[in-house]
């Protein structure tokens, strides 16, 4: 064996230098290609609606209102992901705020859906928890999931704003939402990744609103102890 080769290792691979191209890499530079076209084109035709959407969740914790996250699948990850960004943090500390995944009570999904169908596994918790003045935050990749456009339908009947995360294939289900986002893709890994950075955002913004809520919260507790110095 040569000295070479007994540095290399006996029967040791050759491994390709850096920057050269193989199937694989060719491959992972086309996933990212693709997923960087998604969100520029996002960006050029959703901005506007990305905006309503954040003002409405704005104006739903500054209002001391719920937010309710649900989806499927991956979608159910990031509902349950969204809401914990909500009641722990997102990057600032600062008060909980109320967040509730509608994907993430086992009990309730299997009771529910044993039941009365899986297409109210959503409705139903919204039925009983849901508020006027509340809001849905409702996540479908095909726009055509059972279970979120009953879930759609329950939040208008008792009250709450509607905002929708769809693609492509989902315009039909995006009319039914007082705001929403359409992912102009077919795929489901780009629109779940659109998805998550726009659940961000919602994030940031309802840490924006979060002074304003505790002002809310604050002001009748400062009435109450104003009217107890008067009577004392």
């Amino acid at each position: 064996m040569s000295p070479r080769a007994a540095k290399r290792g006996h029967g040791s691979a050759r491994r390709p230098r850096p920057g050269r191209a193989t199937p694989a890499s060719n491959r992972i530079r086309r996933t990212f290609a693709e997923s960087a076209a998604t969100l520029i084109a996002v960006f050029a035709r959703e901005l506007d609606a990305i905006e309503r959407m954040a003002r409405l969740v704005g104006a739903t914790v500054a209002a001391g209102r719920t937010v309710f996250f649900c989806g499927n699948g991956g979608s159910a990850a990031e509902a349950q992901h969204l809401a914990t960004e909500f009641v722990a943090r997102f990057v600032r500390d600062r008060g909980a705020l109320p967040a509730v995944a509608l994907s993430a009570d086992g009990s309730v999904l299997t009771a529910v859906g044993n039941d009365y169908g899986f297409e109210r596994v959503f409705a139903r918790q919204i039925e009983g928890l849901g508020r006027r003045g509340d809001l849905l935050v409702a996540m479908t990749t095909s726009g055509r999931s059972r279970n979120i456009l009953e879930a759609v339908r329950a939040a208008r009947a008792r009250g709450l704003s509607v905002i929708g995360m769809t693609g492509e294939a989902g315009s039909a289900f995006a009319r039914r939402c007082d705001a929403a986002l359409v992912v102009p893709s077919r795929e489901t890994a780009r629109i779940q990744e659109v998805h998550l950075l726009v659940g961000h955002i919602l994030c940031e913004r309802a840490e924006d609103a979060a002074p304003a809520r505790r002002a809310r919260e604050a002001g009748p507790a400062r009435r109450a102890g104003r009217a107890e110095k008067r009577r004392g």
